[in-house]
């Protein structure tokens, strides 16, 4: 292949990404525009007219599957030589190298989760080792190590960006010290410390720096918007104060910000890189007109900067539909009926997918799916070569695959394998039975594409571990039930965005204007992944005779021919409609907050958590330390069935304000300061009745 036959297919905007052979270079890169097209041609085209030998190319990327696409494509553009890897695996293979000759010794081994160091740190502490809490902690401490925030610096960060976590920052700091000095005592490192020990060690060793720098000239990192400290700390250490990097982002895509990324490295690239070449694709190939037109609507009264403004390549398609539902319930039946709808048409069940803000919403769409008998797979459990069904058929097919006869045939002898250890001629009901066997069908499934090219066992079982080291999961034939969060980096030909409500999207503890901008540009984020299909629906009430109190998102304003605070027939769809409204409308329809007196002493309350308790700081006050105590268990108990921090139930100062005035009606609840209709709707009837019973053990005694 010469070098301009690989720029022939691309368009005017990706071949000039291909054609900027040197760095600095930004590629600003809509959903659906060929991103990695356009990097994997520069890649090759620079290799090919001899810029860069494609040993000293460096891809990073942020997942596994996303590195093993780099690679393949690479592959089928003959330049197999090419490092693509995640940040984690490049950093770490350095470490691991590097380590016995300058640190000596073995190098530390890998933890994959936090959670057993920190119930060792608990314990050591003599402190709650709350499964739920702990998520919240580690999730804490990975913020804090990505942002390079030590544990004395942890209480004042916190504070200053505006987190809530799960326990006082106190508490937090205790076990993060405690985390770290196990780490440290038993050899191990986790994810962020591979990160912070190979940038380490370039710098205080030259001899390593420069042997690493000389092997990697040529850097291109994908979603570069969600790059955080610590990796921008890495990848400038890799660099060395060169430039020949190229990174490909969009700012409109940026949700992680959570977790520590932020957008501004690739918002700010240009000014970082004076002389960078700034480079927009815009041509979406993906998704109909009317999904981009719906996509580029979402985000027009959104202060993200540098919007991208799609433009759509392919053909007309059918008009979004708005839906709304009675309750959760019946939403969850519409959907599993236009999904029938959908698959009776044609469109197959693995290219269709619902999509949710929390993945506590799925367990109404699984049954609602498995009493229709749709099949359906669950994304962002466990990775799929990492399930046990999976790790025992592996080791079985490759023990098979040591002694199989020549006459053997691939699907019959997968097929046996697998229906020993539970793959039925019938799905089951659902829960975990389900999964597994979706996991082994999906095995199967492979095996008999496979055989149909005259594959045998031995390259059946190559194939899974070449997958496996990729995580390439085959393909399962069901309609995907993931997050929105889940879902970035992926499409179907049908997306059903459900639950789009006010205290759900935007999620109801995200309060500053950056955290809604957020929720919004998540919304964006679902609606590109549908090609042609696109449903939005949301519920009145949770539960079927429930009071019908919820509001479609704001999000949804100026989009479905009716205001969000509108109401229309339960089930009734819209088109999609062109009616404007004035984007401050929804902010203009609060009312302003009237000063809140001290309930004890009458002093007007200026801090926030003087005012959600009602009361000076210093004024004393009773409360029900049963009640306290019945509320703090109903909240975990809640945490872990939504899958939500505890403090995004209530924190502790609203429990307390409850347990200070033991509300016995809606509106006494209404008047603690933070809470509101929709943690009313949600939470009320549990906590008032928490309320009650404390109320009636008062009289009794």
């Amino acid at each position: 292949m010469e070098p301009d036959d690989v720029l022939a297919a691309l368009d005017p905007e990706q071949r000039e990404v291909a054609e900027s052979l040197r760095g600095p270079v930004c590629v600003l890169a809509g959903a659906g525009t060929g991103k990695t097209r356009a990097i994997t041609h520069r890649i090759a085209h620079a290799v090919r007219s001899g810029v860069v030998d494609p040993q000293g190319v460096l891809a990073v990327t942020f997942t596994t599957r996303a590195a093993g696409e780099l690679r393949q494509r690479l592959r089928q553009l003959g330049t197999p030589g090419v490092q693509a890897r995640t940040f984690h695996a490049a950093a770490l293979r350095q470490l691991t190298y590097f380590w016995p000759r300058v640190i000596g010794g073995d190098p530390p081994r890998v933890i994959e989760s936090k959670l057993p160091l920190l119930i060792d740190a608990c314990r050591s502490l003599r402190r709650n080792q709350d499964r739920s809490e702990l998520r919240d902690i580690a999730s804490e401490i990975e913020w804090a190590k990505v942002t390079q925030i030590g544990p004395e610096d942890y209480v004042a960060a916190a504070g200053k960006a505006g987190r809530t976590p799960p326990v006082p920052a106190e508490e937090v700091v205790r076990v993060y010290e405690e985390y770290e000095h196990l780490r440290r005592d038993r050899h191990l490192v986790d994810f962020e410390t591979i990160l912070e020990l190979t940038a380490a060690v370039m710098t205080e060793h030259r001899e390593v720096a420069s042997q690493i720098r000389q092997q990697y000239r040529y850097f291109v990192v994908d979603e570069y918007q969600d790059v955080n400290p610590l990796q921008k700390l890495l990848l400038d250490t890799w660099l060395g104060g060169r430039d020949d990097l190229c990174v490909v982002g969009d700012p409109n895509q940026t949700i992680y910000s959570f977790t520590g990324a932020t957008t501004r490295y690739l918002t700010g690239f240009p000014v970082e890189y004076p002389n960078a070449t700034v480079i927009r694709l815009v041509r979406d190939y993906r998704s109909t007109p009317q999904v981009v037109s719906l996509a580029n609507r979402v985000l027009e009264p959104a202060r993200t900067p540098h919007k991208l403004a799609l433009i759509a390549q392919r053909p007309d398609g059918p008009e979004p539909v708005f839906t709304e539902y009675d309750d959760e319930t019946a939403e969850a039946e519409g959907v599993a009926r236009a999904v029938r709808k959908l698959a009776d048409a044609g469109v197959p069940t693995r290219e269709i997918a619902v999509l949710f803000r929390v993945n506590a919403q799925s367990e109404a769409y699984e049954q609602a799916f498995g009493a229709a008998g749709l099949p359906y797979v669950l994304r962002g459990a466990d990775r799929f070569f990492e399930r046990p069904e999976v790790r025992q058929a592996v080791v079985l097919l490759r023990g098979a695959a040591r002694s199989a006869e020549p006459g053997d045939t691939l699907a019959s002898t997968v097929h046996h394998i697998l229906s020993g250890i539970g793959l039925t001629p019938q799905a089951p009901g659902g829960g975990k039975a389900r999964e597994k066997w979706e996991s082994l069908k999906a095995l199967g499934d492979l095996a008999e594409d496979m055989a149909a090219s005259g594959a045998g066992l031995p390259a059946f079982v190559a194939e899974l571990e070449r997958r496996a080291g990729e995580q390439h999961a085959p393909p399962v034939e069901g309609v995907t039930l993931a997050s929105l969060h889940a879902a970035k980096g992926l499409e179907w030909d049908a997306v059903f965005l459900v639950g789009v409500t006010e205290g759900m999207l935007p999620i109801v503890y995200a309060e500053t204007p950056e955290q809604i901008e957020e929720e919004r540009r998540l919304l964006y984020v679902g609606v590109t992944r549908a090609r042609a299909h696109l449903s939005l629906s949301w519920a009145l009430a949770r539960s079927p005779g429930g009071r019908r109190s919820r509001r479609p998102s704001r999000f949804l304003d100026g989009l479905t021919g009716r205001s969000a605070s509108g109401r229309s027939a339960s089930g009734r769809s819209a088109q999609k409609g062109r009616a404007g409204t004035d984007p401050s409308s929804s902010t203009a329809r609060r009312p302003l907050a009237a000063p809140v007196g001290c309930r004890v002493c009458g002093r007007t309350l200026a801090a926030a958590t003087e005012q959600k308790l009602g009361r000076c700081a210093t004024c004393p006050a009773d409360h029900d330390e049963r009640l306290l105590d019945d509320l703090k268990t109903w909240r975990s108990g809640v945490s872990k069935t939504e899958k939500l921090p505890q403090w995004a139930v209530f924190t502790d100062i609203t429990l307390q304000a409850i347990a200070e005035r033991t509300p016995i009606s809606e509106r006494d609840l209404l008047a603690i300061t933070g809470i509101g209709r929709v943690k009313l709707d949600r939470y009320g009837e549990a906590v008032l009745e928490l309320c009650r019973d404390a109320a009636n053990r008062t009289e009794d005694a």
